[in-house]
Parts: C-alpha cells; structure tokens; sequence
C-alpha cells in the first residue's frame, strides 16, 4: 500500500530525517579582518618652564628714633633752632645768677652753644601742668599762651615733679591725662621732656611717686613719634640735692644746664 506524501513526510519528521523549515544554504565565506590603523598621536607641544616671578620684597619701614636720648651721640649742634622750655623749680635754678654764676654756664647760653638761636624760658617754682596759683600759670596754660603767640619750634618740658607728688596726693587727673594734655598743644613738633628724680623716701614728693611718673611718661610718649626723653634720673648725683632731697645745689644746676642742651642735640641733631 503506497503511503500518502504526507505520512511520509511525518514519518521522515520523527525519525529526524528532516528538519523543520527550509534547508540551510551553505554558509558564507568569511572576509579576513580588515586592520584598522591607529589614530596618529599627535606630537606633544614643547611647554616652555614658566618664568620664576622673584617675590615682590617691601623695604621694612625705617627703624623708630630711640624714646631715651643718648647723650654720648650728641652732636655739637641741634636742629632745633628755636626752644621753648617750660619748666618748674628744677628748671629756675638753671637761669638763676644766686647757683649759677658764670652767664655762659647758664641754661640760655647752653642752649646758644648748641646752636639755639632763640630760647624762650618759662621757668616758675610749683608748677605742674593740671595745678596753679590764682595768679599764675600751670604748664598748659603757658603751652597754650605761647601757642597763641605764634611759637613754633621745639620743647622742653621740664615738669612733672609736681605732679607726680600732686597725683599721688589726689589723682582726680591722673599721670596719663596730664602728659596728654601737653602733647595736645604741642601737636607734632619735636619735644624733650626730662625725667624726674627725688631721694625722698616716703610721702607724696617720694623717690617712688617720680618713679612711677617716669614709666607713666615712657609708656605714653611711645605712641609720639616726636618726642624723646631726657633720663636726667640717670645722670642726677646724690651730691647735687640739697637737704630737701627735691632741689639741687649749685653744681646740680650747672651740671643740669648742660647736660638737657646736650641731651636736645642728641634728640634732635642738627648737621655739623
């Protein structure tokens, strides 16, 4: 009995003599791989080393003139060509025939050694700066009377020992004030001020009252570059008091004289 095509063909079908779906062609033939050359490196660009920038170096600012004055670097004259120098009973004596007897010796002529061409003397026993008598001038009445005048030049001033004694009695205006007080009329034109010394050993006129004074005034003409001190503390002899311990003999006031004309030239040199 023939078989039907289509038995056959499932027959062919189980058996795996067929498989499903049209027959494979014959597989391709494969092309080789084409190369593909690498992209060009580009050559590096030369970078030139950068330019070393030196630092941009400040001069350090000019070294701050010495507060204290050394006398062994006086010149033989100052700059300072007129002075005004205001002072109490530590000053009057510097001018005073009855200690000082030679005119050449005395403070005015000193000062001219040095190259002072005019000096004005405000010289007055008990002054402080803050204190005054009815009838006279404390040391910012002066300052201001000169002021008004038309004074310009240098200072001198030659106070304090009173008001260290004033302020330790009563400090309604401290140390601080008063020495603010005279450098407010002073402004910025060069000025010396002279330190204070006693051997007194106890009460308001004390060793230690001035001392203390001396560091207030160190401590407050820091901040003005105009002004130096004089530490006449440092050259004053215990020969040269009197019995009272505040004031000076004789050769206190000579030996004073010259020493604060030369301490102004030392301050303030002028161009030998």
């Amino acid at each position: 009995m023939a078989l039907s095509n289509h038995v056959w063909l499932f027959l062919a079908v189980g058996l795996g003599l067929v498989a499903c779906g049209p027959r494979p062609e014959s597989s391709p033939r494969q092309s080789p791989p084409v190369a593909i050359a690498p992209a060009p490196v580009a050559e590096p660009v030369p970078v030139e080393p950068p330019v070393p920038v030196e630092p941009v170096v400040e001069p350090p600012p000019p070294a701050a003139p010495p507060l204290f004055v050394d006398r062994a670097q006086a010149p033989a004259t100052t700059a300072c060509r007129s002075v005004a120098h205001i002072g109490d009973s530590t000053s009057t004596g510097m001018m005073s025939e009855d200690y000082v007897r030679d005119p050449s010796a005395r403070l005015d002529a000193q000062y001219a050694r040095r190259g002072v061409e005019h000096s004005t003397l405000e010289l007055f026993g008990g002054r402080s700066i803050v204190e005054h008598r009815a009838k006279h001038e404390n040391g910012v009445m002066v300052a201001t009377r000169l002021r008004e005048a038309g004074f310009a030049g240098c200072w001198v001033i030659g106070l304090g020992t009173c008001d260290a004694a004033n302020v330790a009695k009563d400090g309604t205006v401290d140390r601080v004030e008063r020495i603010e007080r005279m450098m407010a009329i002073i402004g910025d034109e060069p000025v010396l001020w002279i330190d204070t010394i006693t051997r007194v050993e106890t009460g308001y006129w004390s060793a230690a009252s001035m001392a203390v004074w001396n560091d207030e005034l160190a401590t407050s003409l820091s901040r003005y570059p105009n002004a130096r001190i004089y530490r006449w503390s440092q050259d004053m002899r215990d020969e040269w008091f009197v019995n009272d311990g505040i004031h000076y003999t004789s050769k206190g006031y000579t030996a004073r004289a010259e020493l604060v004309a030369e301490a102004l030239a030392a301050a303030f040199p002028g161009k030998d």
